[in-house]
């Protein structure tokens, strides 16, 4: 195994359909920019409440992506 070294970044995606499409939107909007991607790590989730039922939700990542050479 090749020896790696990462960097992290913090991010927060978000959805009305929900906690993965939360997560898919900040990755794929974060790969725009971003190469290298490597893993993410949900670090908190919570939602907005609207007649008693979830309207909206939040979700932030930790992503992790390797240095280049």
């Amino acid at each position: 195994m090749s020896e790696h070294v990462y960097k992290t970044i913090e991010i927060t995606g978000s959805s009305p359909a929900g906690i993965q499409p939360a997560i898919e939107n900040a990755i794929t909007k974060v790969a725009e920019s971003m190469h290298s991607l490597r893993w993410f790590e949900v670090t908190d989730a919570r939602g907005h409440i609207e007649n008693g039922a979830i309207a909206h939700w939040q979700v932030s990542l930790k992503i992790g992506f390797t240095l280049d050479k």
